[in-house]
């Protein structure tokens, strides 16, 4: 079967595999690591898919729609996002207009909301692939009857169908994403030594964390890891086929989520006396027993989710760690020669002003190279979504309002004691106050290996500067 997987274009500069779907202040684009696993999927069950990553290649309407009219697909996917759903169905009617494909739209958004996504559409989606979607987007490219395969809604006739879930994929069954659908290069980020890709270790989160999109939606809070093993034989893949990468990323949401298969994967480089440069995101309250051998097998820089410089805040998401292991934690990994990333929020339930700004002298008083600062943003799915909708603290009035008129991130919460408003200020007065502090200009001006790190950093720079020239 000819398969069509497109992430679609929206705003310049949207990044549709972020965990917050939205053009980032870094300017950041992420690797489409999700959806090419699932194109493995199809391409080893024998299927001819092309893949367009329309965001990241910045294509026009008009573009995209040359390139699948000249293919022609039986089947096209499309990925969804909340701010770009109505756009995202937009695409739909058009293929299916076009092509006269069965059009599947799959993502958080079409999953939380399959009525309304199908309701949106002027019957042009055939099929939604509800959460985990790898082997669901096997089973209708194999065109199994619609009732038999898990994890779908569909229509039938006037009706729209719910089949029961599906469960958990084995992660050790996966392929290793079809990288060669994309230019690594195209990819962006000042955090990470670019050329680099991303690699996916494991599913699921043990976190209860409430703004957690893609934990409550699509992965669950059951921890499924790779065997080392096969996450090494990734690493050597990426290197073999893009042998100027600088680094790989580890995109799980948390890496070191279970001590002993970190050490694995650590164990796993040193055996095969591999000499590469990687980074992870990671939880303060961690193993900190952990970080020597990390840094041994490699490890360049950590992702932290320190998310709020109050421990009232920090409880009221159920983040699950404390202000005292964040700082036990940083000191550790800045003794220990790692770069670190803190990434920030504001907006918590119960969150102030007055508290807000103890998050940006938390942020401050941390020996961080870079960070993050974002509004809270609220996903349908989630539990603080529920919360935020139940008590009227959402101001959107439909869902391009979950970015902003730039499609730079928003949030969507406004308080009776802190405003959306001030909640977004607090967001801009944090990235002044952090990185225009003489301290930190000089951090990273003089913590630079090579000139690698310089070029990175000079792409950083460009993006602060254009963000607050857009922002005003």
């Amino acid at each position: 079967m000819k398969i069509l997987v497109l992430n679609p274009p929206y705003i310049d500069g949207f990044c549709r595999s972020a965990r917050w779907a939205a053009k980032s202040r870094g300017r950041v684009q992420r690797h489409p690591d999700w959806l090419l696993i699932s194109v493995a999927v199809l391409e080893k069950d024998g299927h001819n898919v092309k893949f367009i990553d329309a965001a990241a290649l910045c294509l026009s309407k008009e573009q995209v729609m040359d390139q699948a009219g000249r293919f022609h697909p039986d089947l096209a996917v499309i990925h969804t996002t909340t701010p770009s759903i109505y756009n995202d169905v937009e695409y739909a009617n058009m293929l299916k207009q076009k092509c006269k494909s069965t059009i599947v739209l799959l993502g958080p958004h079409a999953t939380t909301l399959p009525e309304e996504t199908f309701n949106l559409s002027c019957d042009s989606i055939d099929i939604i692939a509800r959460g985990e979607y790898d082997y669901t987007l096997r089973d209708i490219a194999r065109q199994m009857p619609r009732q038999q395969i898990k994890g779908i809604s569909y229509m039938d006739g006037e009706i729209i169908r719910h089949n029961e879930d599906r469960e958990p994929v084995d992660v050790n069954e996966l392929p290793a994403p079809a990288w060669h659908h994309i230019d690594p290069r195209r990819y962006k980020d000042a955090g990470k030594r670019f050329p680099f890709l991303t690699l996916i270790s494991g599913r699921g989160c043990f976190g209860q964390c409430t703004f957690c999109r893609d934990t409550s939606v699509m992965y669950g809070r059951k921890l499924r890891l790779r065997s080392p093993e096969l996450i090494v034989d990734e690493i050597e893949y990426d290197y073999k086929l893009f042998p100027y990468l600088k680094e790989i990323m580890f995109e799980t949401d948390t890496f070191t989520a279970s001590g002993e298969h970190a050490r694995g994967v650590c164990e796993e480089i040193f055996k095969r006396g591999l000499k590469v440069t990687w980074s992870c995101n990671v939880r303060t309250d961690m193993n900190l027993d952990l970080l020597p051998i990390m840094k041994k097998a490699g490890c360049r820089m950590l992702m932290v989710g320190f998310e709020f410089g109050t421990q009232e805040s920090l409880d009221s998401v159920e983040k699950g760690a404390t202000l005292q292991q964040a700082v036990r934690f940083s000191k550790t990994a800045d003794r220990l020669g790692f770069a670190q990333h803190g990434c920030f929020m504001f907006g918590a339930p119960n969150e102030t002003k007055e508290s807000a700004r103890k998050t940006i002298e938390f942020a401050k008083s941390l020996p961080l190279d870079t960070a993050q600062f974002s509004g809270i943003c609220v996903y349908p799915g989630t539990r603080l979504y529920d919360w935020a909708k139940k008590n009227d603290y959402i101001v959107a009035k439909d869902w391009t309002d979950w970015v902003d008129r730039n499609g730079e991130q928003a949030t969507l919460l406004n308080y009776p004691y802190f405003s959306k408003q001030e909640i977004d200020r607090m967001v801009d007065t944090a990235l002044k106050e952090f990185y225009l502090r003489p301290s930190q200009i000089m951090r990273m001006v003089f913590k630079n290996r090579d000139f690698n790190d310089i070029k990175r950093k000079a792409y950083g720079l460009f993006s602060f500067a254009d963000y607050f020239k857009k922002n005003g």
